[in-house]
């Protein structure tokens, strides 16, 4: 009892340890984010007041909106209120940023979600598929398949879809976005073209990622030997093979999650989605300025506790990397 409890202390410390890895970066992150707000040519307070607004005017609204305190000191009275929960109001509609975002965050994060499934569904399986015959016609086969997917554009292949699947053939919606509490099915039917769009990079990613990592183990003294034990090639692939390449697997995932995340914001143009990146583009053009800092906040937290998940899922894997 006393060993596990040792053991939980331990896990405990590492994990806060991490996590406090992730602090420091955050803050560097949305300060980084904050200032370049600032350098964007245009005079905010000027906008929302109009051109023809008196100065006394421009100077009210700085001041009702803090834009005539130091940089230092806005950024601080921002992260104080994100601390709390309060990410600020939008200059132009006045809605609470957070109540936005949670509004455009399901659309984005149900799309990415269904984009790595079917990334791993149909990737995964095709690189073992391809490892397992390497230098025939299906490992050629499937290799040139995974490079047409890295290099067709995902807003042009967005395009096909909806030409084809949405126009022509009337299976999918061309646009908009269901929520998911509100109906679940219609929600996914809705996002399943613009993840197949996003997903087709990630298709062809993991399935040459994985082929090359099989084929590195296959060749390894560790599989000769088991092949001299007797082991036939399906054992020593299915047993060994995939539990040895779990690390790469789930850095090539990890990596392909954070890139999606970005990549979502040409696919809900495309589609007129109003996910996270509708919203901050939206946003940037119109120098809403407190939008573009929540949303952006938001995403940085995204890939943190990605990351964050993937570096204590590496200790699992591989007990040698904790």
């Amino acid at each position: 009892m006393l060993t596990s409890m040792l053991h939980q202390i331990r896990s405990a410390g590492k994990l806060w340890r991490r996590m406090s890895q992730v602090l420091p970066v955050l803050l560097f992150a949305t300060l980084v984010s904050f200032g370049l707000l600032k350098l964007i040519p245009g005079d905010v307070a000027l906008a929302l007041a109009g051109e023809s607004a008196s100065e006394a005017r421009i100077s009210e609204i700085k001041s009702i909106y803090g834009l005539d305190k130091p940089f230092l000191t806005q950024y601080a009275s921002w992260v104080w209120g994100a601390v709390q929960g309060d990410l600020s109001k939008s200059l132009l509609s006045g809605e609470p940023v957070a109540t936005s975002i949670s509004r455009h965050l399901p659309n984005t994060i149900l799309i990415v979600v269904l984009a790595m499934f079917i990334s791993f569904a149909i990737g995964a399986p095709l690189g073992v598929w391809a490892a397992s015959r390497q230098g025939r016609y299906i490992d050629s086969l499937v290799m040139s398949i995974a490079s047409i997917g890295m290099a067709i554009p995902n807003f042009w292949l967005a395009m096909l879809l909806i030409s084809f699947f949405a126009l022509d053939m009337r299976w999918f919606p061309v646009t908009g976005a269901v929520p998911l509490t509100k109906d679940p099915l219609a929600s996914i039917h809705h996002a399943v073209l613009p993840a197949l769009a996003l997903a087709a990079g990630g298709i062809a990613e993991i399935s040459r990622q994985l082929r090359a990592s099989l084929i590195e183990l296959l060749s390894s003294q560790q599989v000769r030997t088991l092949h001299a034990k007797g082991l036939s090639p399906a054992a020593i692939l299915w047993k060994h093979g995939l539990k040895n390449v779990g690390i790469n697997l789930l850095t090539v995932l990890t990596l392909l999650a954070n890139r999606m995340l970005g990549a979502t914001v040409v696919i809900e143009a495309v589609f007129a989605i109003p996910g996270m990146g509708s919203l901050i583009v939206g946003a940037a053009l119109q120098r809403d300025f407190p939008v573009v800092q929540g949303v952006v906040l938001v995403m940085i937290l995204i890939v943190l506790i990605i990351n964050l998940m993937a570096d204590l899922l590496y200790g699992l894997l591989d007990p040698r990397a904790k």
